[in-house]
This record gives C-alpha cells, structure tokens and sequence, in this order.
C-alpha cells in the first residue's frame, strides 16, 4: 500500500483516482502529477514501484501544497477575511452563506438545522 504524506492511498485503484484521496489534488492535477512522473494513469497504485512512489512524494512535496498545510493556509485566508470585515468575512462570521445564494427558504448547510421559533399566545377575555 502506496503512503504519501500520512494518507494511505488504496492499492486497488487506478493511479490518477488513487491520488485523489490527498486532500487538495484533484482529477486533473493527479493526471499532471503522473504525467511528470512519467507514469501511466491507468496502472493500479498497486503496481507503483517503491521507486515510483519516491518520485510521487518527492514531486507532491516541491511543487503542491496539500493536507495540513493547505488546510491551515485556507484557514489563514478565512480568518483574514473575518479580521478585516469585509462581506465576506461577516458572512462567514455569521455562518451563513457568502457567495449570493438567497437565504429566505433554503442554505441549510451553512445554517444548520431549522430552529423553531414559538410564536406570542394571543390574549383571549
């Protein structure tokens, strides 16, 4: 079983969606990777040699960010934008959505569950 940067990357996989289970690679950044390399995309991670796998790791580690470090600079960026306030750093302080989607009926993933709200009994004589 391949490892790169912490990950184990399932052997039964071809190499170009094995690689996709690191965080910040994508479909065709695995196939610019492999293509580097000078391997094929259709060769299951399986049949990688040790020296292959060096190659991978050696290229992800100069040239890509991924996992921790990429995760932590978008995390960087997010609380810049919460610091400076501008809109989106409010939206995202507020939890709600911030790239112009309505809120009146749905974004339910940025808002979370409904929370009912009870409404004033109405005083009857």
């Amino acid at each position: 079983m391949a490892r790169i940067s912490g990950i184990d990357i399932p052997k039964y996989k071809r190499g170009i969606i094995g690689l996709m289970y690191l965080y910040g690679i994508s479909k065709s950044l695995s196939s610019q990777i492999l293509f580097h390399v000078g391997i094929d995309e259709n060769v299951k991670v399986e049949s990688w040699s040790d020296e292959d796998i060096s190659n991978i790791r050696k290229y992800i580690s100069d040239n890509i960010k991924i996992e921790g470090e990429l995760r932590s600079e978008i995390q960087f960026s997010i609380k810049r934008l919460m610091d400076i306030g501008c809109y989106r750093g409010t939206r995202h302080r507020k939890g709600l959505p911030l790239r112009g989607q309505k809120t009146k009926n749905n974004c339910r993933t940025r808002k979370g569950r409904k929370k009912t709200v009870a409404n004033k009994k109405k005083i009857t004589k």
